[in-house]
């Protein structure tokens, strides 16, 4: 009986105990249900997200940036192919199996050693003795430092009797560096100069036994002509150096990765943008533990679009030539020992385009001694100088415009005597002119009396000069309309605006009218001429003409993406027949009669006009022993034909010579404009335009334009 009764109860529990391991489960059931809805609906998005970047990695492959082409179609920047050996890091890559993967790389391969510094043999030493590298930190420094400061320690306390590596192991150390050098799952350049074909070949045969290891075709680039415009045309960084510092986060947030290669300077900086390209984009497919498993092509890359320049690359090396000739003949005088830059730039008046911007300069080699010429195309819009006589043709203008003078007004060239201050006079007495005789030999007279006049001023001999010295802002703004003491608005960074002089007296008020006061660029020299040229229109130049798309069927630009538009900066506020005025003027200084300019330009057939100009100054240059010594700047600014300009022309000669000597400037620009006729008849003719530069007479030296006695520190 009580058998049954223990029996009975026992069955009772029975379904009490299922039904609470029942409940137990559908808790857990319901919990994990939960936790899974949890996980799919509210972070689903995020586990997503992680999920894609472990298991695919898109990478951004680089491409070759787009050309460069002259006015004419000729390339003047391309890319040269390489073959390239890259490596790839996986995410979880340990530097155990890196190590193995250089070992192995670099008995195929040779290697520059050169650039193996301590700290990576150091590196070095820690990857093949990790036992060894344990021992140089104490359990109790273990505990106390974190994993960086240790690694630190580590890399001071390797002894420096254990760096001695041989060959062979500093081809391993130097490849290993390449591969930390990257990002994961970003292609790293190993070699890219001067692979071999056997080595080529050999690396392509074995990239089952080097993980990471892969060869593909590199870029280079290639400056065509040399050195002739490699300062406007700029530098590209090396994949080791990537981005800029100071530029890195800007680029960064543009898509670029740290170690791709952008322009560092000038036109390859500037045109960023336009020429880096499309980069190819890769899809990396790795499994659980981060090894890669695939490749996948998500977007073809396109190299980057191409430049067309405004430059003239014939009329270039001409000009090129004819600078470094002039230099070199002219530095034979005693009195040039210190000539050593000349600056021309060659402008369409209309347009604002630049067909040659040449600028050279004479260094002494370090190693020689030995002087040498370089080019220094920056200097055109980068250096400002006194540039004298010049920019008498903005003075005049000026005093038309302020009522000073007006067309044909006459003054008496006659020696100015301001008390306290030596005698100041034009290179020859002249007597009664006007402005046009003015111009035509260069009176500075006549100039100054124009300045008096603007300043409220009364000459009287032998007595002070009394002037209004607010005449400074309204010469300096009349200047600036034709670009004179401002930038000039050039599509390349770094322009100088020139130097305005700081003091304000009489005495260099008068020096700024001829040019002997502030300084100017070569460049603004040709926007100067080329306003008054245009009949009054201040036009911006530029260097680049047009974007195009790339061609690969081709070595030629393809279809233009967009057309670089003549911009107009201003119109200057005078009128017309202001400006004939002078452009007569300037016509007569080279055609006619004692021109200071005749000498140089007799027999022309351009029908050139333009105004010459020295300007006594205190040589800065390369030799500092020499410092403060007085020399002369020569400059000619001109445009041609007179009746219908298609040409404007500025040269810049800074430190001449000293005392007497030839106007370089002067022989220079009639060389320029010769070259730039011949090669126009000669392409018309269908002839070679290698060498088309003839000189009718450039023997004369006449020095009419002579600054003696000119400016005055009053």
């Amino acid at each position: 009986m009580n058998k049954k009764k223990e029996k009975k109860k026992k069955k009772s529990h029975v379904p009490f105990r299922l039904n609470m391991i029942f409940l137990v489960v559908f808790l857990l059931f319901s919990t994990l249900i939960l936790r899974l809805g949890v996980i799919q609906i509210v972070y689903g998005d995020d586990y997503k997200r992680e999920l894609q970047r472990t298991d695919a990695v898109t990478v951004s492959n680089t491409v070759p940036r787009g050309k460069m082409y002259d006015r004419n179609g000729d390339v003047i920047v391309d890319n040269t192919p390489l073959n390239a050996i890259t490596y790839t890091k996986s995410q979880n890559t340990s530097q155990q199996k890196m190590l193995e993967t250089a070992e192995k790389l670099s008995k195929m391969i040779n290697i520059d050693t050169s650039k193996v510094s301590d700290r990576d043999k150091r590196d070095y030493w820690l990857i093949k003795n990790p036992k060894k590298a344990q021992k140089l930190i104490t359990p109790a420094e273990q505990k106390k430092w974190d994993s960086k400061k240790i690694y630190q320690m580590q890399l001071k306390r390797v002894p420096a009797s254990e760096l001695n590596y041989s060959q062979e192991d500093l081809k391993v150390i130097a490849i290993l560096k390449q591969f930390n050098s990257g990002y994961a799952m970003t292609p790293q350049i190993v070699k890219n100069k001067d692979v071999s074909p056997e080595e080529f070949a050999a690396v392509s045969e074995n990239l089952e036994n080097l993980p990471g290891v892969d060869t593909t075709t590199d870029w280079e680039r290639n400056y065509v002509f040399g050195d002739t415009l490699k300062s406007i045309l700029g530098d590209v960084s090396s994949e080791q150096a990537g981005l800029p510092k100071d530029l890195a986060q800007q680029y960064l947030a543009q898509g670029y990765s740290r170690n791709d290669r952008v322009g560092t300077s000038y036109i390859e900086q500037e045109y960023e943008n336009v020429l880096h390209g499309v980069k190819a984009e890769m899809k990396n497919v790795t499994d659980s533990s981060g090894k890669g498993i695939s490749t996948q092509v998500v977007k073809q890359g396109q190299r980057g679009d191409d430049l067309v320049l405004t430059i003239d690359m014939d009329l270039q090396k001409q000009i090129e030539k004819i600078v470094e000739d002039g230099m070199w003949q002219q530095k034979q005088d005693p009195n040039s020992a210190l000539l050593d830059r000349a600056y021309v730039v060659v402008m369409d008046p209309h347009t604002g385009e630049v067909l040659s911007l040449v600028g050279k300069k004479i260094v002494t080699d370090k190693k020689t001694g030995k002087e040498q010429m370089q080019d220094d195309a920056l200097g055109t819009f980068t250096t400002s100088y006194a540039v004298g006589s010049a920019v008498k043709g903005a003075t005049i203008l000026t005093g038309y415009q302020t009522g000073a003078i007006h067309p044909n007004s006459t003054q008496v060239d006659e020696p100015l005597e301001i008390k306290g201050t030596p005698p100041k006079k034009s290179w020859k007495t002249f007597g009664e002119i006007n402005d046009l005789r003015a111009l035509q030999v260069s009176s500075n007279v006549y100039m100054w009396k124009t300045v008096i006049a603007m300043a409220g001023g009364h000459y009287v001999p032998h007595q002070p000069l009394d002037l209004n010295l607010k005449t400074f802002d309204t010469m300096r703004n009349y200047f600036s309309e034709f670009g004179l003491g401002v930038r000039t608005g050039i599509d390349l960074p770094n322009e100088t605006p020139g130097v305005q002089g700081p003091e304000r007296k009489p005495g260099l008020l008068l020096d700024l009218a001829i040019g002997q006061y502030d300084t100017y660029t070569a460049l603004q020299l040709a926007q100067y001429v080329s306003t008054i040229a245009n009949g009054g229109y201040r036009m911006q130049p530029h260097i680049v003409k047009e974007i195009r798309e790339p061609d690969t069927t081709s070595n030629k630009p393809g279809p233009v993406i967009k057309e670089i538009e003549p911009n107009v900066l201003n119109r200057i506020d005078m009128k017309e027949s202001w400006i004939k005025r002078v452009q007569e003027g300037f016509h007569m200084v080279m055609t006619v009669g004692d021109g200071t300019a005749v000498s140089y330009f007799r027999g022309a057939t351009y029908d050139p006009a333009g105004k010459t100009g020295t300007a006594q100054a205190f040589y800065y240059g390369a030799d500092r022993s020499k410092w403060g010594t007085p020399v002369i700047n020569t400059s000619l600014v001109g445009f041609a034909p007179f009746d219908n300009p298609e040409v404007a022309v500025a040269v810049l000669v800074p430190w001449a010579y000293e005392g007497t000597g030839t106007p370089l400037a002067d022989i220079l620009g009639r060389q320029v404009m010769d070259a730039y006729f011949n090669l126009k008849k000669a392409r018309a003719a269908g002839g070679n335009t290698a060498n088309t530069n003839t000189t009718d007479n450039t023997s004369n030296t006449n020095t009419t334009d002579n600054t003696a006695n000119q400016s005055s520190g009053q």
